[in-house]
């Protein structure tokens, strides 16, 4: 898995100018990064955070890496930056660090196992956490609530205490290449506030939700839900524009018909306009590379697993959600796990390509 992840960041670094050598974006064209975010730490370089990491690079931070592919950290070591073998040594060279992991069991192993970020007693380097990935949110509260428990080896600036931030993200990989991610943060709002320059460098909007204890929900579910809820609705969307292609095709209306339709029209949406799912239709998008390269199937059919779990807790009635978990696991089953959850057209719905010129 890890070989097919390397194979996709190559290729789509020859395709969309993933190297440093790509135009500088900066979050300001008239600042430099402020002395307490200069060494800036990035753990987990898959399709998503290689991306992320490369823009807070071209913004002028300085960044240390690592990732489990010993192979992706070859090719930042080859660009020039920093790598550590352990998130730990990350975490002793960098005044804030940021995480975009797969899963749950992953944050937890890179915060709390053998050679993770807290692995140093009860002191820390860093000063700010930030985890963007998208997790459960038990998960994320008792991360929250271990790193309350330790304190700074020293004095940052104002900083005197650590910080963690919870920042999951909407957007494609398109989005994270692009520097528009939108970022929907939870935590302290001086920290937020502090941190605004890496988010604008790897984004085009965050979105404060709150501290612990504001209102009547922590600000961690705040920021999952609203993750969870994003991802559901993106799931079910891009399922019914599959469905409606694939539908229109055995009726003998072409997709690159219909999509003009749905373009101007009340079906209109992003999983039509700017992410089709029909092969030959859009340049630049998954399916357009045979669906190599961008939110995997596997990593939809997670979000809606915590998707089915979230309203059952919660009472809600979820019949589109639990169709949409359903469909994706039988796309994992069936051997399409690692590509993008746009293939539902072609491997769920058995659409045809069509090509633009016909």
């Amino acid at each position: 898995m890890a070989i097919c992840r390397l194979k996709s960041l190559v290729s789509l670094s020859k395709c969309n100018s993933f190297f440093i050598s790509s135009p500088i974006r900066t979050f300001s064209s008239s600042q430099v990064p402020p002395p307490h975010l200069q060494n800036v730490g990035f753990i987990g370089l898959g399709n998503m955070g290689s991306r992320m990491a490369n823009n807070l690079i071209k913004a002028g931070f300085r960044l240390t890496v690592h990732d489990a592919n010993s192979d992706v950290l070859e090719m930042f070591s080859q660009m020039g930056v920093p790598t550590k073998k352990t998130p730990y040594e990350v975490s002793e060279a960098c005044d804030v660090v940021i995480t975009m992991l797969p899963s749950s069991a992953h944050v937890i192993d890179v915060y709390t196992g053998p050679n993770g970020l807290l692995h140093g007693g009860k002191l820390l380097r860093p000063w700010l956490l930030i985890d963007s990935s998208t997790i459960d949110p038990q998960t994320s509260r008792n991360l929250s609530a271990t790193v309350s428990n330790y304190i700074l080896k020293e004095k940052k600036g104002d900083w005197e205490m650590p910080f963690q931030l919870d920042a999951p993200v909407s957007g494609s990989v398109i989005a994270a290449e692009s520097g528009t991610l939108t970022f929907m943060v939870g935590g302290s709002e001086e920290a937020f506030l502090a941190a605004k320059p890496l988010f604008f460098s790897m984004g085009k909007s965050a979105i404060y939700c709150g501290r612990p204890g504001s209102g009547s929900v922590s600000y961690i579910l705040i920021t999952k839900a609203a993750k969870i809820c994003n991802n559901l609705a993106l799931a079910v969307s891009m399922l019914g524009i599959s469905e409606a292609l694939a539908l229109g095709q055995s009726l003998g209306v072409s997709a690159s018909t219909l999509t003009q339709i749905f373009n101007c029209s009340s079906a209109r949406c992003w999983s039509s306009d700017a992410y089709n799912p029909v092969p030959g239709l859009m340049e630049g998008v998954p399916s357009s590379r045979d669906y190599n390269g961008g939110f995997a199937s596997k990593l939809m059919a997670k979000d809606l697993n915590l998707a089915v779990e979230s309203a059952k807790l919660a009472g809600c009635k979820y019949p589109l959600t639990s169709q949409a978990q359903k469909i994706y696991a039988e796309l994992c089953s069936s051997g399409h796990e690692a590509k993008d959850f746009s293939c539902a057209f072609r491997h769920y719905y058995s659409g045809e390509d069509e090509p633009l010129d016909q």
